[in-house]
């Protein structure tokens, strides 16, 4: 994958009527590098996809010299559509939720136009796989069970072609979404290939994005039996709908989404009070913390919030822009 799966600013169009998309940058480190070097929207789908889809994303870059960005995934399915120059032409591919420290190297011109689904807002697009037991030797009869599409966690941390997910997508798919200059064509031409997969009403899957959205907005959702207990679920039951719709643990997306608050105020300065943070993010103290941080994004907090402040120093007044 070329670029950060779906994060970053947000100062892009916003298609009028339709929700808009976050304008935050939880997730990506060193923004302030990132936007001074590519040029990044965030796009609304169609109103018949914003229930499954949270925006999609767009970003080209002509670099002079190679730059590495990182991103601290979120608990959310890409497909990504790119072309990187050379032989190899456009491509596309599903990125599932990514466990680790993203990381990808730009250089010379590309574009990308990437879809960022909700947690949980994947799934309705996969094709239901039914099943059967073989024809019974008393009765000469199959037994079949309800059609459903595949747990999301099959698709954890791994980034398969798009031909592999949706095998009778046509080829050409990619073409039409990279090559109009036009950016509200290159939108219509998402809109166009989601609709066409047709989204299949999924009451797991409305129940998991609600939940993870509970994660993220709720800074008091800190342990999954508390949270369970709440939501009248079993910690067993909460993990299974996980598993199946979002692709991660609950422990996983609370984890992940504290962490990007972490990285968040962190990026705002070396100023931030570490232990209250730990604190307020339900860490048993700083050293969790810092050890969590450090673990993910390969230094501790403080190094990264002075890294940080440099970065957006040096960064005003050069680079494309967002938008």
């Amino acid at each position: 994958m070329a670029v950060p799966p779906g994060h970053g600013d947000s100062r892009g169009g916003e298609r009028p009527g339709a929700g808009a998309p976050r304008r935050d940058t939880r997730g990506i480190v060193d923004a302030a590098g990132l936007f001074a070097r590519v040029r990044f929207r965030r796009r609304a789908p169609a109103a018949p996809l914003l229930s499954c889809v949270e925006h999609y994303w767009l970003i080209d870059w002509d670099l002079d010299e190679p730059y590495v960005s990182y991103v601290v995934p979120h608990p959310s399915v890409n497909v990504v559509f790119e072309d990187r120059g050379g032989a190899r032409g456009p491509e596309a591919q599903v990125a599932g939720v990514g466990t680790g420290l993203f990381s990808t190297k730009l250089e010379g011109r590309g574009r990308v136009c990437g879809i960022r689904f909700r947690p949980g807002g994947f799934r309705p697009f996969l094709t239901p796989t039914p099943t059967s037991t073989p024809t019974s030797a008393h009765t000469q009869t199959s037994t079949h069970t309800p059609a459903s599409p595949p747990a999301l966690s099959a698709l954890t941390g791994r980034n398969p072609p798009l031909a592999e997910v949706f095998p009778h997508v046509s080829p050409d798919v990619p073409s039409r979404v990279l090559a109009p200059e036009d950016e509200d064509a290159r939108v219509a031409a998402l809109d166009a290939f989601l609709l066409a997969l047709g989204p299949r009403p999924e009451p797991g899957s409305e129940r998991a994005r609600r939940l993870v959205e509970r994660v993220r907005g709720d800074r008091s959702v800190l342990r999954v039996e508390e949270f369970a207990r709440s939501e009248g679920m079993t910690v067993r039951g909460m993990q299974r709908l996980f598993a199946e719709h979002v692709g991660v643990s609950p422990k996983w997306v609370i984890l992940r989404y504290r962490l990007h608050e972490a990285l968040e105020r962190a990026s705002a300065g070396p100023g931030a009070g570490w232990a209250r943070l730990a604190a307020e993010l339900g860490y048993s103290d700083q050293a969790h913390l810092v050890r969590d941080f450090t673990a993910t994004v390969g230094v501790t907090p403080a190094a990264y919030a002075r890294t940080a402040a440099a970065s957006r120093a040096a960064s005003r007044g050069r680079g494309p822009g967002q938008g």
